[in-house]
């Protein structure tokens, strides 16, 4: 059966191409959409990513188009690895038909403050949603090499059956029903991520970007649940696992453009020497927001926003969070 079904992913940078490998290896004819003819004629006729993942073949199974309709004829399911912000001009295309679709980007809308979950549910019915998050850096996918990662919905058979069509054993999926908290926890993530960026640029040690992960899941927590979500998500692979692995990794997008920022670039430019989306930004003025919409306090995470925003300068940022009141933990 797996040999039979066509499974289409929306992205072909790092994430996307990843997982289509990962589908791939499971046995599925694979689509992978890219943004334009060229890009689908490259990767087609020199069979790698060169540009995302250098030195891992595409299988025969995985052929890439540039025509998102196309794509879809006769699809499973589809998996959308494009950033969050194309959400409102992707997605209408997918309003119809009763496939599952995936989302595998992150981050919360700064102007709408809506959730992974909650961009897709304007476009797509409820039940056909799932979010896929966890600690997965995509050169790692893309080679095989052992992840653990967390696909959820609005039920856990529906979780299940999505994360059904990746069936490679170096992919392990565990399913959960908490919809906010999977999609807070790779939301917030990346920005506890930019703040330990921030104080490796600065030449902080360990026990900073330590404090930061740590008070950073606490304030992950605090607001998830504020939302609706559940506290034992953020403490499992698409909470602390993901910020864990955000925050130390030499791969992480989010603290390597929190890096730069603190070694002096301005925010524009370290997202352009990174090459690629850095979510993180958005994410963090939106929840910014959100946790004044709520009254609820964020010190790191808003601190983060008020940086990048050039409210205040790092330096004081840093003196304003170290000389706050001590308090119990």
């Amino acid at each position: 059966m797996g040999e039979q079904q066509v499974v289409t992913v929306w992205g072909a940078g790092s994430w996307g191409t990843a997982l289509a490998l990962v589908l791939a290896r499971s046995g599925r004819q694979v689509r992978l959409v890219a943004r334009n003819d060229v890009q689908a004629e490259l990767l087609n006729s020199s069979r790698e990513n060169a540009r995302y993942l250098p030195g891992i073949p595409l299988p025969a199974n995985l052929h890439v188009m540039a025509d998102p309709v196309v794509a879809m004829q006769g699809a499973a399911a589809c998996v959308y690895a494009l950033p969050c912000a194309t959400v409102d001009s992707c997605l209408p295309l997918l309003a119809d038909g009763d496939y599952p679709v995936i989302a595998a980007c992150k981050g919360l809308h700064p102007q709408t403050l809506e959730r992974t979950d909650q961009m897709f549910a304007r476009h797509i019915a409820a039940q056909r949603i799932a979010l896929l998050s966890g600690p997965s850096f995509a050169a790692e996918v893309a080679r095989g090499q052992p992840t653990a990662i967390t696909m959820a919905a609005s039920d856990l058979a529906k979780a299940e059956a999505a994360a059904a069509f990746f069936d490679d054993t170096s992919f392990r999926i565990y399913s959960s029903d908490d919809l906010i908290g999977v999609a807070m926890g790779g939301a917030l993530k990346n920005v506890i991520a930019i703040a330990a960026g921030m104080a490796d640029g600065l030449g902080f040690g360990h026990n900073s970007v330590a404090a930061a992960v740590t008070r950073g899941l606490s304030e992950m927590a605090r607001l998830t649940v504020a939302c609706g979500g559940r506290y034992e998500t953020l403490m499992g692979l698409s909470g602390l696992g993901d910020l864990v692995l955000t925050c130390t990794g030499t791969l992480s997008r989010n603290r390597r453009f929190g890096a730069e920022v603190a070694r002096g670039a301005a925010a524009a430019a370290a997202v352009a020497s990174i090459g690629q989306v850095v979510e993180g930004v958005r994410t963090a003025e939106a929840a910014d927001r959100l946790a004044g919409h709520l009254g609820i306090e964020l010190p790191l995470i808003q601190t983060v926003h008020r940086v990048l925003s050039g409210s205040v300068c790092l330096p004081d940022a840093v003196h304003a969070l170290m000389s706050r009141p001590e308090r119990a933990e």
